[in-house]
């Protein structure tokens, strides 16, 4: 709640008062040109829904109530209010009416309200705490009945706009399609944001008439009401008018998208990270990046990733709700709800499940897949792996092709691999199971037994060769030629043919039928 100074008449130093303020929030419209099920002010925008960027521009006023038209899709905007602003009451507007017969039924659902009420539309997902607050202040500043936000705008079309008198004061606000041609020229816009003062805003809210174009409550008739009656209005003039920019469809929703990712990428830069390619680089307003880290081209760090200072993410790396430590490396890879330690290095094309959690200089090289294990400091799986439901143990290496079988077909098992063991290449992991310290598994194993720390084990079958078989069933081939080729090389080679002996020899000893 924001605070005025109160000084006492015995002229005692000033005291801090709070000012009591509620916000609105326009949201109960269809948005027929989006052609969705989903209500636009659920439609997503860089880590919020348009609705999400409204309520966190306001944030900052610290209301006493928030309050949220809700019409169109109702129980969907609902929900999403219990999970962004729990604290926020939804009041539905059953029949769309206007703009002023929301805010009205908004105001009978909180009739101890006083003060300030900010209205805003949930369509503005650019809009600046900054700015709502700087409206705000200027409003209970020059004790205003209302006061509107303005924006000049190089096209004004489809919007409503600011009219003034010969000194420069508002006269009123019109609609696009009730304005005079000599209205419609006007450049300065109406923002859909206000700032009124309570109890005058309820006795106006009132006097509301419907003769206009589309027979509707219009909030901006409160205006011309207050002129009427002498009482005094402002407008404040938006700094950038891009913060005013709403949207209608998803061409425009997409420029929005634009418009806020170059003003991220923007802000992140100055703060000292590195984007390679900010054309191609998406970070959600709910992400964090650290100084001199390295963004490389199409990079999205989405929800609540973390990216720690000096990493290198990219190219090609998408992370959510991932956390990359100081000086990690993540090249072309996916990864969801994962931790990536200090000095790790990911990919390139890794997947990072959730709960996949890799300790200091740990490595998860090409193809690699974890998920819900622990890989532990300088740990290794450099390529062709699963590791699902598994703890690796420090500076232990996991060899090419090895699969952690965590699932039974009902239940998930653990596996657990102790500090510096050694696993061989193309090697399954029968949870639960568990291979101990310093120990090693032989390439090819199916392991379903504990091994012990220091042991080898392993579950090879011997070896057989079986001489003449492919001459014998795969006649006429390419291999068979190149069998045959090779056999009268040897012939030549030693004089004559090979014996029964000296092929035991040349096969190590293996069995031959």
């Amino acid at each position: 709640m924001a605070a005025r100074l109160f000084a006492f008449p015995d002229g005692s130093p000033p005291v801090s008062q709070p000012h009591r303020r509620t916000v609105v929030v326009l949201a109960a419209g269809e948005g027929k040109r989006m052609k969705s099920a989903l209500p636009k002010v659920l439609h997503p925008l860089l880590g919020r829904t348009l609705l999400g960027h409204v309520l966190a521009a306001a944030g900052p006023l610290r209301a006493d109530r928030t309050v949220v038209v809700v019409g169109h899709g109702a129980e969907q905007v609902r929900a999403h209010l219990a999970e962004v602003a729990p604290d926020a009451t939804a009041v539905l507007q059953a029949e769309q009416l206007g703009t002023g017969h929301a805010v009205r039924i908004a105001l009978e659902a909180v009739p101890e309200a006083g003060g300030t009420v900010v209205v805003i539309n949930g369509d503005v997902p650019l809009l600046r705490a900054e700015t709502v607050d700087a409206l705000v202040t200027a409003h209970e500043g020059e004790g205003a009945a209302a006061t509107v936000l303005a924006a000049e705008v190089p096209d004004p079309t489809g919007l409503g706009r600011i009219v003034r008198d010969a000194a420069g004061r508002l006269e009123q606000i019109v609609e696009e399609r009730d304005a005079t041609p000599a209205q419609r020229a006007l450049r300065e816009i109406n923002a859909g944001i206000y700032a009124f003062d309570l109890a005058r805003l309820r006795a106006a809210l009132g006097k509301l008439s419907t003769d206009n174009d589309q027979g509707e409550e219009y909030l901006t008739d409160v205006f011309g009401l207050f002129v009427s009656a002498g009482e005094p209005v402002g407008v404040h003039v938006a700094a950038d008018h891009v913060e005013t920019l709403g949207c209608n469809d998803r061409v425009e929703l997409a420029g929005l998208r634009r418009l806020l990712r170059d003003r991220v990428n923007e802000a992140w830069m100055r703060t000292g990270v590195t984007i390679l390619d900010p054309a191609t680089t998406w970070i959600d307003v709910t992400a964090t990046v650290g100084r001199d880290a390295v963004l490389d081209q199409n990079t999205q760090l989405r929800g609540s990733t973390v990216v720690g200072a000096e990493a290198v993410v990219g190219p090609d790396v998408t992370l959510i709700d991932t956390v990359v430590g100081p000086a990690a490396t993540v090249l072309r890879s996916h990864a969801t709800g994962a931790e990536v330690g200090p000095g790790a290095s990911v990919g390139p094309y890794a997947y990072l499940r959730p709960a996949a959690r890799l300790a200091e200089k740990a490595k998860v090289g090409t193809f690699v897949e974890v998920k819900n294990s622990e890989v532990g400091p300088g740990a290794k799986v450099p390529h062709l792996s699963y590791v699902g439901d598994a703890t690796i143990g420090a500076k232990a290496n996991i060899g090419a092709a090895t699969i952690f079988v965590n699932y039974d077909g009902v239940n998930k098992h653990r596996t657990v691999v102790g500090d510096g063991a050694f696993v061989g290449c193309d090697t399954n992991l029968i949870a639960p199971v568990e291979v101990g310290a310093g120990a090693y598994v032989a390439a090819g194993s199916a392991l379903s037994q504990d091994v012990p720390p220091g042991a080898l084990g392993v579950t090879r079958a011997p070896q057989r060769n079986i001489e003449g078989w492919v001459l014998r069933n795969r006649p006429g081939t390419v291999s068979a030629r190149a069998a045959e080729q090779a056999r009268t090389a040897g012939e030549d080679a030693s004089g004559g043919p090979v014996s029964a002996s000296e092929g035991e020899a040349i096969h190590g000893g293996a069995e031959t039928v």
